[in-house]
């Protein structure tokens, strides 16, 4: 007999046992892959919103700080024309007086706070 067709073929059931075991142990390692992957891109993409948040952050920080020295360019303009006699540094003065006392009431009227102002001289 040189050639023959083998149509039923059923091997020792520790073979069968044996093959079974190789291909789940490459379908495991397949999806252990995919999955180290998927956390992965996870972690990438989580990290790119961290990024971009901080950037827009710090963009609109930038513009609201923008938007302060704008205003107070504003009022020290508009003072000084309106006020005869009231030189910039004046105004700055003033303003700066103002911003500092509503701060401090700020921080007064907060039922929780614990600040303590110690007022302090230089005298170098």
């Amino acid at each position: 007999i040189l050639q023959t067709l083998i149509t039923d073929l059923d091997p020792d059931q520790r073979v069968k046992n044996a093959m079974n075991e190789i291909n789940s142990s490459k379908r495991l390692k397949y999806a252990i892959a995919e999955r180290a992957e998927g956390d992965k891109i996870l972690q990438v993409k989580s990290a790119e919103a961290e990024a971009e948040a901080k950037y827009l952050s710090g963009v609109g920080v930038a513009k609201q700080r923008k938007a302060i020295v704008d205003g107070l360019r504003t009022s020290i303009v508009d003072f000084s024309t309106h006020i005869d006699g009231a030189s910039t540094k004046e105004v700055m003065d003033l303003l700066l007086l103002t911003q500092y006392f509503d701060m401090i009431r700020d921080v007064g009227a907060a039922p929780h706070c614990r600040t303590t102002f110690v007022p302090t001289s230089r005298t170098s």
